[in-house]
């Protein structure tokens, strides 16, 4: 039992787990909970969970965002960046903004704009992750620490700490950008806007059991007696680059 409270519940100290045990009518002393903890190779609170920061994305997913930049280059060799911002726990793209020019300016509205997004949804923000990449500057920060969000900076040269926009970025260009030529902004901003849609309502997401952050799966369809054939439409995206499918109405 000392094992399995030590196990489930890594922050608790020696005193906690004793205490816990006498609600259940073990008595045991702090020292012992200490000898039977080492002899199994289980080190204090501080240091018990090896996951720490995997457990804190876990634990606290519904209030936090992460936002990284990744770059998509036009066919006239003008390199444009893009900033997206991705929901923890949903996986769904919350805000991308597109600029050939990320200054402070542009991401001081940056921020602004992603404030007024959440608060358009009544989405309550605690948490934001990004690099340390200089595009980010401290202004950007403050905006949004002056909001009640606390920004957390990843560690140098860490990208596994940002992995769900890693993630993310990695699909939009093998599903989509790998396999387009961007002639500008405003082609970039429509190509983005439709892939964004069908990223949030239509595409399966391994980490939400196969389903998208913004619907929900029809249940299975019940075995039938007289088997009937299956009437489904496609849609079709960018220029038929994306399939969607839906049962056709009756």
């Amino acid at each position: 039992m000392i094992l399995r409270l030590a196990r489930e519940n890594s922050s608790w100290g020696y005193l906690r787990i004793a205490g816990e045990l006498r609600k259940l009518g073990v008595a045991v002393s702090a020292s012992s909970v200490r000898n039977i903890l080492v002899k199994a190779g289980l080190p204090p609170a501080p240091r018990r969970d090896p996951q720490s920061w995997r457990s804190f994305l876990r634990a606290q997913g519904e209030s936090i965002l992460a936002c990284d930049f990744f770059t998509v280059d036009t066919v006239w060799l003008r390199r444009l960046y893009v900033l997206a911002f991705i929901s923890i726990s949903s996986r769904r793209v919350e805000f991308f903004a597109i600029t050939s020019k990320p200054d402070t300016a542009w991401m001081l509205q940056q921020a602004r704009n992603l404030l007024m997004e959440l608060d358009d949804h009544d989405r309550q923000l605690r948490f934001l992750i990004h690099d340390r990449d200089a595009k980010f500057p401290r202004a950007f920060d403050a905006l949004l620490e002056s909001d009640g969000i606390k920004v957390i900076h990843t560690p140098v040269r860490a990208p596994n700490a940002n992995a769900h926009v890693e993630r993310s970025v990695a699909t939009v260009r093998r599903e989509c950008l790998d396999r387009l030529l961007i002639v500008g902004r405003r082609q970039l901003q429509h190509v983005l806007r439709v892939y964004v849609t069908h990223y949030n309502a239509g595409r399966p997401h391994r980490a939400l059991d196969l389903r998208p952050p913004d619907s929900t799966i029809r249940p299975p369809i019940a075995a039938a007696a007289t088997p009937y054939p299956l009437q489904v439409d496609r849609r079709d995206l960018l220029g038929g680059l994306i399939h969607e499918y839906e049962l056709a109405a009756a």
